[in-house]
């Protein structure tokens, strides 16, 4: 696998795992629902700063993991294939489908962007995947570390902007697609889970692969 494939493959990956609705979806929906496009796009800037601090999360943390010695390093990519193999088996079996998305509390603009901000920032699950899902696709003969682990962040932020700042500008029929369309929901799910799971064992034979080699 190159450089370019590496990155395509990441990206759909992350584009997986942000159309599941979830946390940040609901509350820039809710947002941009009560407050208008402007409150959304509010609520939207301060999950993507969320966004890229996980990645600088990420980063730091490669840079870390790849000063280890080899076979520790090896074990750590095992340990991520098997993290995102369980993200894609709890996908698999959910049902995810939308009751209702309620009214947000924030009253102004810069209120929905710090909530916006928070609400990214505590969600502990998206520092264990940036943890797992970055040394997977940062490999030493694609160049520095910081300049792979960067082009990362910039797609997942981006990937943020895409899908939910299209809610945000739709808010009605993006609320409406996720509440009245329950199937889809559930669609959704199960194919990331799908998705996770084969990245998860194309990740894992990479791992046994190196420690085979070495």
């Amino acid at each position: 696998m190159d450089y370019a494939q590496a990155l395509w493959l990441y990206t759909i990956l992350v584009f997986g795992i942000i159309v599941v609705p979830g946390m940040d979806m609901f509350f820039i929906l809710a947002n941009a629902l009560t407050g208008g496009r402007s409150m959304g796009f509010a609520a939207l800037a301060g999950v993507m700063l969320g966004g890229a601090v996980h990645a600088l999360f990420g980063t730091l943390a490669v840079g870390v993991l790849t000063q280890l010695p080899t076979m520790l390093f090896q074990a750590m990519i095992l340990a991520g294939a098997a993290y995102m193999a369980w993200i894609g088996y709890t996908l698999l079996r959910s049902a995810i489908t939308v009751d209702n998305i309620g009214r947000a509390t924030t009253r102004s603009e810069s209120a929905a962007f710090r909530q916006g901000l928070i609400t990214c920032l505590i969600n502990p699950k998206a520092y264990l995947f940036v943890l797992a899902v970055f040394p997977q696709f940062v490999r030493p003969q694609f160049g520095p570390v910081w300049s792979q682990a960067l082009a990362l962040g910039i797609i997942t932020v981006a990937m943020q902007g895409a899908v939910y700042g299209s809610l945000a500008l739709a808010a009605g029929r993006g609320r409406d697609a996720l509440v009245g369309n329950p199937a889809a929901t559930i669609w959704i799910g199960r194919s990331a889970g799908a998705l996770f799971l084969a990245v998860a064992a194309f990740t894992a034979w990479h791992g046994l692969t190196m420690t085979s080699t070495s």
